[in-house]
C-alpha cells in the first residue's frame, strides 16, 4: 500500500482520481478547501486553502509515495513542491493541451509550447500560460511525470460540453436539433474515468516525462451520430455554418450560449492529439458509444431542460432554426 496525497481530489479529474486510487489499495488523502464537492469514501480529507502559508501543514509530516497535482495556478504548484517535494517520491502533475504555442494543427509531446507566465496567478484568459509554468515549477523534482490531457467527458462533467448533443437530442426526440457544419473537424475526448485510472497506475510505475492524456481521434460528425444513437433520436440534424452562428453571437468550443465541440480553425489541435505515448504507457479507453451512453444517465439525473454552462436553450435554438429555416 502507497500512501498517495492528491492536492485537489473533491472535484471531477481529482475526485476521480482519489477514487481510482483506493480503488486500488493505496493510503489515500486529499488536501483541497472542499469547496467543489466531497472526497470519495475511505479518503482521508484534509481543509487546506493553498493560497495561505500554513496550507500543507496538516501534511508535511509524512513521506508521500505519490503526490498528485491537479492545480492550474503556478504559485499552488510551487508551494507545494517547496514544502512537499523533498519528501515526496513521485510527483505527478496534470496538465493540459491548451500549453501549445500553436495549436491549428497535429500536436506532440515535442510541440513548441507558448511563454510560462511569470506571477503566481493565472486567469481563464493565461490558463495556458499558467500551466507552462506550472510544468516549469513541476520539473525540478527528480521523479515527476507531466500529462498534458485533452478534452475530458463523460459523467460528471461541469463544463456541460460532451453531455450537451446527447441531452439535446434526448430532449427533442424527433424535433429538430441545430448543429455546427463542421461534421469533419477532428475530436478527440477521453472518459475521466479511464483518464483518472490510468493516471494511477503511470503513478505507480513511476513513469516520468511527458505524455499526452487524450481521447481516441474521431471527427464532430460521427460523436454527433453516436449522440443521437444513445438518445434515440429521431428528428433532424440542422446544420449552421461557422459564419452564420458567429453572426449571430454564438460561441464556439464551450460556455454560456455556444455549441459545444466546434472548435476554431486556431485550435483544431486538440483534436489532433497524439496518443502514441500514451498507449506505449498503457492506456485504455472505453468505446465513444460508451461513453455517451453513461453520459446520457448522469444529464438525465441532471434533467434535459436544465440551464447549462455551455449550448444553447432549447427555445433559443428553435427560434435559430426557424431563422435559418426562413
Amino acid at each position: 500500500m502507497s500512501k498517495v496525497l492528491v492536492l485537489g481530489g473533491t472535484s471531477w479529474l481529482g475526485g476521480q482520481i482519489a477514487h481510482h486510487a483506493v480503488m486500488r489499495g493505496h493510503d489515500v488523502t486529499c488536501l483541497a478547501r472542499g469547496e467543489s464537492g466531497k472526497t470519495p469514501s475511505a479518503v482521508t480529507f484534509v481543509h487546506g486553502d493553498r493560497d495561505n502559508p500554513g496550507a500543507y501543514d496538516k501534511v508535511i509530516d509524512r513521506r508521500w509515495d505519490m503526490v498528485i497535482d491537479v492545480s492550474r495556478q503556478p504559485g499552488h504548484v510551487r508551494s507545494a513542491l517547496d514544502v512537499l517535494g523533498k519528501t515526496s517520491s513521485h510527483w505527478t502533475f496534470v496538465s493540459t493541451g491548451s500549453v501549445y504555442a500553436d495549436q491549428s494543427g497535429p500536436l506532440t509531446e515535442r510541440s513548441p509550447l507558448l511563454e510560462p507566465l511569470a506571477g503566481d496567478t493565472a486567469s481563464p484568459e493565461t490558463y495556458g500560460e499558467g500551466k507552462v509554468a506550472c510544468e516549469e515549477a513541476v520539473r525540478t523534482h527528480p521523479h515527476h511525470l507531466v500529462i498534458r490531457v485533452g478534452l475530458i467527458g463523460g459523467p460528471g462533467d461541469r463544463s456541460d460540453r460532451l453531455g450537451y448533443y446527447a441531452s439535446r437530442f434526448a430532449l427533442a426526440q424527433d424535433e429538430q436539433v441545430l448543429v455546427p457544419d463542421v461534421a469533419t473537424q477532428p475530436m478527440q475526448v477521453i472518459d475521466v474515468r479511464d483518464l483518472a485510472q490510468w493516471i494511477v497506475k503511470l503513478a505507480e510505475s513511476r513513469v516520468t516525462g511527458i505524455v499526452h492524456g487524450a481521447g481516441e481521434r474521431t471527427i464532430v460528425g460521427d460523436l454527433l451520430t453516436m449522440s443521437a444513437e444513445a438518445a434515440g433520436f429521431e428528428g433532424d440534424q440542422v446544420a449552421a455554418s461557422e459564419d452564420w452562428l458567429r453572426a449571430r453571437d454564438v460561441e464556439e468550443w464551450m460556455g454560456p450560449r455556444s455549441l459545444p465541440l466546434w472548435l476554431p480553425a486556431s485550435h483544431l489541435g486538440m483534436g489532433l492529439m497524439d496518443d502514441t505515448r500514451a498507449l506505449e504507457h498503457g492506456l485504455e479507453r472505453r468505446s465513444y458509444a460508451e461513453m455517451l451512453a453513461d453520459t446520457l444517465v448522469y444529464e438525465r439525473d441532471l434533467g434535459l431542460d436544465r440551464e447549462r454552462k455551455a449550448g444553447l436553450s432549447r427555445q433559443d435554438e428553435l427560434d435559430l432554426i426557424a431563422e435559418l429555416r426562413s
